[in-house]
Parts: C-alpha cells; sequence; structure tokens
C-alpha cells in the first residue's frame, strides 16, 4: 500500500507505541515532522487508549503520518512486533509517545546506519526534560563502540530504546519476546548483540521527559525480575550457572550505590572472585572482546571499592590490587560510565 503522498518505500520508518497520552502525543510527533531528514513514515500505534490521544494525531495534517488502532490494550511487546510487520523502511527508529527527537536525529543515525552495514542498531545519548519539556542539565551517556555496548548488556541495558535506529530485517529475524512486559527491548538487543553489532552515538539526539504517569516507574519490581531473567541467559552463555543469591549479587554490581549496608567486606570478596570468574568464563567462551570486558569489570571494582569507603574506611581502598587488572581502572571508567573522551556532549 504506498503512503499517502505517493511514497511507497521510505527509508525509515518512525514509530511510536501509544496509550492513553493525550497530554504528550501531540509534542513527540511534531518532534518527528521537524526533522531535517524527511524521507520517513510516522507509523503511530494507539494501543486502546480511553482517551483523546487518536485524536490529536488525526488532527495533525501530514501525509507521512499512518494511524493504526487496537480495539483493546495488547501490551507494548505485541504492539512493538505489530510495528514490525507493518513499518515498510529499511530502518526503523523508535520514540516513546512522551519523549522528544533532537531536529537532526534521524539524519545522524541513518548516515551511521548507511556507513556501517555491519551494524543493525545505533542509539543515542539522552537527555531529561521535565514535565513541560524543559531540558535537564545531566546528559545520559552511553558506551559507544559494539564490543563495549555488547559487554555493557552483561550488566544492564546499554541501548535507550526511545533512541535506537533498527536495520528492519536485522530486528525481524528476532522480533520482541511478549513474555517481557517489561524490559522487552533489553531482551531483544541482548540476543541481537550474540550475532550482530550495537553501538550508539556521542550525541544527546532524544528527550525523555518525565513524570510520574511513566510505566517504568510504575513497574520497577517487575523490571528488576525481567533483568534477572536476561542477565541469567548471558551468564549461562559463558558457561555459568548462577543461583539465585548469585544472580540477585550480579544485579547489584552496576547498581551499587543502592546496596547501602550490603556493600561490606563479604560481598567485595564475593564480588572479586566472581568478577574474576566472569572474566576466566570469557577466555574460555570467547564471547565478548577481552578488552572491552576487563574495562567493565576494573571500573565495577574501582566504584565498588570507592562506594565502600563511608562504611569500611581505609579498609574499602586496600580491597583495590585484591583484583587482578585492576590498574586498568582510569581507561576502564570511560567505558563504564559511558563517558570517552574527546567526543561531542551533545545539545
Amino acid at each position: 500500500m504506498p503512503m499517502k503522498g505517493g511514497r511507497e518505500t521510505p527509508r525509515v520508518t518512525v514509530f511510536i507505541p501509544t496509550y492513553n497520552r493525550e497530554s504528550h502525543i501531540g509534542a513527540a510527533v511534531a518532534s518527528v515532522l521537524g526533522q531535517t531528514f524527511t524521507d520517513f513514515e510516522l507509523l503511530v500505534i494507539d494501543d486502546g487508549s480511553s482517551d483523546g490521544t487518536v485524536a490529536v494525531v488525526e488532527a495533525l495534517d501530514d501525509p507521512r503520518i499512518i494511524v493504526v488502532r487496537h480495539e483493546r490494550n495488547q501490551g507494548i511487546p505485541r504492539t512493538r512486533n505489530h510495528a514490525l510487520a507493518l513499518a515498510r523502511g529499511e530502518y526503523m527508529a523508535n520514540l516513546d509517545s512522551d519523549d522528544l527527537c533532537h531536529p537532526r536525529r534521524l539524519e545522524r543515525q541513518v548516515a551511521f546506519l548507511d556507513a556501517h552495514p555491519d551494524h543493525a542498531v545505533v542509539g543515542t545519548w539522552g537527555r531529561d526534560v521535565d514535565e513541560d519539556g524543559r531540558r535537564r542539565l545531566r546528559v545520559r551517556r552511553e558506551p559507544l563502540r559494539a564490543a563495549d555496548v555488547d559487554v555493557h548488556l552483561l550488566f544492564r541495558c546499554a541501548l535507550r530504546n526511545r533512541s535506537v535506529m533498527l536495520r528492519l530485517s536485522a530486528a525481524r529475524q528476532y522480533g520482541y519476546d511478549e513474555a517481557f512486559t517489561r524490559c522487552q527491548d533489553y531482551e531483544l538487543h541482548a540476543r541481537m548483540a550474540a550475532e550482530h553489532r550495537l553501538a550508539n552515538l556521542p550525541e544527546v539526539l532524544v528527550y525523555a521527559r518525565q513524570h510520574g504517569g511513566r510505566f517504568t516507574r510504575a513497574t520497577w519490581e517487575l523490571g528488576r525480575e525481567k533483568k534477572l531473567a536476561i542477565m541469567a541467559v548471558e551468564l549461562r552463555a559463558l558457561g555459568l550457572e548462577p543461583d539465585h543469591e548469585d544472580l540477585a549479587r550480579h544485579y547489584a554490581l552496576w547498581r551499587s550505590r543502592h546496596l547501602g549496608a550490603a556493600l561490606d567486606e563479604d560481598y567485595l570478596a564475593w564480588a572479586r572472585a566472581w568478577l574474576e570468574g566472569l572474566r576466566s568464563a570469557n577466555r574460555a567462551a570467547g564471547r565478548y572482546e577481552p578488552r572491552a570486558l576487563d574495562a567493565m569489570v576494573a571500573g565495577i571494582w574501582v566504584k565498588l571499592c570507592a562506594e565502600a569507603v563511608p562504611r569500611l574506611g581505609p579498609r574499602a581502598l586496600a580491597w583495590l590490587p585484591r583484583l587482578a587488572g585492576w590498574w586498568r581502572a582510569p581507561a576502564a571508567l570511560g567505558a563504564y560510565r559511558g563517558r570517552p573522551g574527546g567526543r561531542r556532549h551533545g545539545q
């Protein structure tokens, strides 16, 4: 079916899933329509909204907008799979219905994927905005190189789903796992990273609106459960069989600031053995680039020891040299924090 306006094969499908976002969907759509790159279709799938969301979108007179309505709510992973089936672009760019795009987002990501045919996904850095769209200072940086993104996925999702552009042919091979009502993007990226290259651009090209109605805020515990399941699969790919306690402790490695009193010498002893075990398992399995995993492990170790100082005092820093390869930490912290030197910080 040709697009309204006559264009049959757009380069990009921009996909916005939405559910009861009457207050913010208009701004999200406008940020797409204002792109410097114009060869796109904008696919909006309304997942059974009961407010005026669809009316807001349909009032915007642009032939590139395609609105699809679900009569009843089907959930976000099924809606994302519906988009994969309907999209006609070579690439598909995701955007949440309460977020915003920088005007050059599509231009930058299309240029990257055109220049890197070995990459299946490219994300970007981001910045939060408040309820009224005012930008906050903090830039949410992510690792850039595919090898660094890959190893981050062993610990956390290193691609912001609202920012990613996917090569549609590759994404369709995998699809979203509909059992993951939360973190379906993380689960997809983790599966894809085993066979494809996934990267990030060092520019702020998306803005995440923070407000009380966000689905992620309301389902934090479900999100943790799904992340644990994803990490278990990744660890088993290394030949490891984590028990429930190991998995919970592994989950906490990236989130050590929340450990509180649990960040004691017992945890440090476990973490040292666990991190060294990850490196040893990777040498046998060959799953991750060794340099990238070494950087990640060293960055986590330095952060753990530093955050243990308020509780353990100087004893915490005495743990630093007990991890083989800890001396790589200064170079590692850039990859760990997603802050490579000499790169643009974005807008």
